[in-house]
């Protein structure tokens, strides 16, 4: 699947992103994927590129372009539990600075700019994002709910935001939680805020999961999670988004 580096207009600058397009040109369904809080590395556009081979655009920003140009930090190859604590102390100031004003400019942008691409067809699209990103593409669709349809989070602190977030939601939904991130009545209480939301939605824990479970350069990667993952989003996206 072709890529194509680009840069983002955002009302702090330019957000630099990556998108991954099927082969064979026409336009396609636009999907918004924002990455975990590692960044843009070789396993998101590999991620990226298996949408892409589904018949999607999909567009990747670094969401941490206030800092920087992905990498905003120098990455390990494989970001093991002995590098993890001090990975997470670089980028932590850097997330905890990506505030819900932020991520709501910079959704802003991100979806103008997607659905202005030559490439990508009339009509709605999908969110979808990782860990930090699971939080960023909910709080997207909740303030975009006439133009995204679907939304998809995983291993995402999705309820952080309270049941009211929720209750804006329109897209349909499906969040696939690890096992270490929530329990079974924290799954339900956030349940329930869906229930009242009156959205179609699956929201479930991953048995046998920690968090960060789809990333496969990291401790946490479970391959039949990440299957599961694409059990998930792939229905999601091709009952709520129409191909050309």
């Amino acid at each position: 699947m072709p890529i194509k580096m680009l840069q983002i207009p955002t009302a702090d600058g330019h957000a630099d992103a990556f998108a991954a397009l099927p082969d064979g040109g026409g336009r396609h369904p636009g999907v918004l994927m924002y990455p975990d809080g590692f960044g843009i590395r070789p396993v998101l556009r590999e991620m990226a590129r298996e949408l892409a081979g589904h018949g999607y655009y999909v567009l990747v920003p670094n969401l941490l372009y206030r800092h920087g140009p992905a990498p905003v930090i120098e990455l390990p190859e494989h970001i093991g539990e002995e590098v993890r604590p001090a990975v997470f102390a670089q980028l932590m100031p850097m997330i905890e600075a990506h505030t819900t004003q932020r991520v709501l400019s910079d959704a802003d942008a991100y979806l103008k700019f997607l659905t202005a691409q030559p490439e990508v067809s009339d009509g709605p699209v999908a969110v979808t994002g990782y860990c930090i990103g699971g939080l960023v593409a909910t709080r997207t669709a909740a303030a975009h709910p006439g133009q995204v349809v679907a939304l998809a989070a995983f291993h995402g602190p999705v309820g952080v935001d309270g049941p009211d977030s929720l209750s804006k939601l329109a897209a349909e939904v499906h969040f696939g939680h690890a096992e270490s991130d929530l329990t079974p009545e924290a799954l339900g209480e956030l349940n329930k805020a869906l229930d009242a939301a009156g959205i179609g939605y699956t929201s479930e824990i991953y048995p046998g999961t920690v968090h960060g479970f789809t990333m496969s350069d990291t401790d946490a990667f479970n391959p039949a999670a990440l299957q599961l993952h694409w059990d998930g989003l792939l229905p999601l996206l091709g009952r709520t988004l129409t191909k050309s």
